[in-house]
């Protein structure tokens, strides 16, 4: 018997604490690393393992209970394919869709000032690390449509639980492999804006940074549908609504 998801109050907190303790992850092992090496490979290595091993868990923990979005761009990726899905109105579901994003960017914040506390630092210092290149914003485009397309592709090949292993594995790679440093979340690109360390975004990037990350969930929701079109979890075509029938 399947069990109804907990209330969205109990959901948007769950989503509040993820994604305060992921941005905590990330922005405290980016000032652990800061400290430990000056070789920029060394801390990127570290940062880019704490960060996959803590959304990995996180994922694990967390996602029974809310799904473990941690992410404006899963939260709106994931409302939009399944809108024909659920018996909910639309104002039940664009509800849920703010709280859980206003529980995320709230989340994101915390996350970052906790972890410049934690390592004696002053929190609500900006960074001061620009990040408006061309280049990078190219980069996060593909980071974040990549996260996209791992999330819409284990939903619709009915492999969700697989989840904490390859949504993890992905950004853990993606912080190597794209030029950007796959951010791939408005959320805890806001929340790094608070912490002028390794892992630090400059404000007046976040808004260049969060267009292209926008950019790049559309990408990742069209080759999403490139590959998979509209087949159910089973493999198997939708069958059509019977209330649109007639």
């Amino acid at each position: 018997m399947r069990m109804s998801p907990p209330a969205l109050p109990r959901r948007a907190a769950a989503e509040f604490i993820g994604t305060a303790a992921l941005v905590a992850v990330i922005v405290g092992s980016g000032i652990r690393a800061d400290s430990l090496s000056q070789d920029i490979g060394v801390r990127l290595l570290a940062n880019a393992a704490a960060s996959a091993l803590g959304l990995g868990l996180l994922i694990a923990l967390i996602g029974p209970l809310s799904g473990a979005h941690f992410n404006p761009v899963v939260t709106l990726s994931e409302w939009w394919s399944r809108r024909d899905e659920s018996d909910e109105s639309d104002e039940g579901k664009g509800r849920e869709v703010l709280a859980y994003i206003g529980a995320q960017l709230a989340g994101a914040v915390t996350g970052a000032l906790l972890a410049e506390a934690m390592f004696g630092r002053a929190p609500g210092a900006w960074a001061t690390e620009p990040r408006s290149a061309l280049h990078l914003l190219l980069g996060e485009a593909v980071a974040t449509a990549g996260l996209v397309l791992v999330v819409q592709g284990l939903r619709r090949i009915g492999r969700p639980g697989l989840a904490p292993v390859a949504v993890a594995g992905y950004i853990g790679a993606a912080i190597w492999f794209t030029s950007s440093g796959s951010f791939a979340n408005p959320a805890a690109t806001l929340g790094r804006a608070f912490s002028d360390s390794f892992t630090g975004i400059a404000p007046g990037s976040v808004p260049s940074y969060a267009a292209a990350q926008l950019l790049g969930m559309l990408l990742g929701m069209v080759l999403a549908g490139v590959l998979y079109g509209t087949r159910g979890p089973s493999g198997e075509p939708k069958s059509p609504d019977p209330r649109r029938t007639g």
